[in-house]
């Protein structure tokens, strides 16, 4: 059932996205790993498209922020409001309190302002005016940036792109797939009639059944490898961080469970260290047009467990 759910919705999104199988799935990986996703693209590739397909097939709410230098944390958090009626201060929540959260353009908002963002994603809740406030389970933020326009844009530290699970770019679509979406126009208006595939307890079944997939010591000791690699590399000033670690552990348990398997094999990480890995290094200035080719050698003269 959990493989054919993930087809599913695979093949029914892609109608809409065409050529995107790729994107979808690791949106989807991520997901119910409970991380979230940055894509760094440029505009008009279908990134709103996706996050809204997205929430529509799995039946969750959608809400939509756009990074801007005046956005405050507020904006996304919420504020209290003082009730003259009651005579006290009420909470009004922001779109953060949606299960599924398009940020466009992060990298335009203040450093204060994606400070903000960034915690509530790894607390998972809010503080405002002395009271914690959950967020909705699951929460799933997906943010974008465009890797052409620097003007005017806040380039996220490291230590904030750590939170992210995984770092993709959507690309353009193949030509036949572009034909297709110029002779039919866009489908956007179409997605809001998407009827949800799951609900929302079956989800978080899925994504508690994920954490019991089984890691072998062989697997452990695998991933360690990788991790002591990247901090141990000439080519770079920082490697993984233990949270790096984890995110692999994530990622490669819920490709496991959906290719129908209780454990994980070698190739779920090698599939997936590509979107995991480079994002969270450091590399030495001189080594830093050469990301993807230093984490593939990385990654690559590791012996994998027999």
């Amino acid at each position: 059932m959990s493989y054919s759910i993930l087809k599913k919705i695979v093949s029914y999104l892609s109608t809409y996205l065409q050529g995107k199988e790729r994107a979808i799935e690791l949106t989807l990986i991520t997901f119910f790993s409970r991380g979230h996703l940055l894509i760094e693209d440029l505009p008009g590739l279908g990134k709103t498209t996706l996050a809204i397909g997205i929430a529509k097939i799995l039946g969750l709410d959608y809400g939509r922020i756009q990074g801007t230098s005046d956005l405050l944390p507020s904006d996304i958090i919420g504020v209290s409001v003082f009730n003259k009626e009651k005579s006290q201060f009420e909470f009004k929540p922001g779109p953060i309190f949606n299960n599924i959260i398009l940020v466009d353009e992060i990298n335009r908002s203040t450093p204060k302002t994606q400070s903000a963002l960034l915690e509530a994603m790894g607390e998972k809740q809010v503080t405002v005016d002395g009271n914690t406030y959950k967020l909705p389970k699951p929460f799933f933020v997906i943010a974008t940036q465009n890797p052409v326009e620097q003007y005017g844009t806040f380039p996220l530290p490291e230590s904030q792109l750590d939170r992210f699970l995984m770092k993709i770019s959507i690309g353009y679509p193949s030509r036949e797939a572009e034909k297709e979406i110029i002779k039919g126009g866009s489908k956007r208006e179409k997605l809001y009639e998407i009827k949800p595939l799951l609900t929302k307890d079956e989800i978080l079944k899925i994504q508690d059944e994920i954490t019991k997939v089984y890691v072998s010591d062989k697997i452990a000791d695998y991933i360690l490898d990788i991790v002591w690699a990247t901090r141990e590399s000439k080519y770079l000033e920082a490697g993984l961080s233990t949270r790096g670690s984890l995110a692999i552990v994530s990622a490669a348990k819920t490709n496991a469970y959906f290719e129908g398997r209780d454990y994980i094999i070698p190739e779920d990480i090698k599939k997936l260290y590509p979107y995991i890995i480079p994002h969270r290094l450091v590399f030495k200035p001189e080594f830093e047009a050469q990301k993807q080719e230093i984490v593939k050698w990385i990654v690559e003269n590791i012996p994998i467990p027999l």
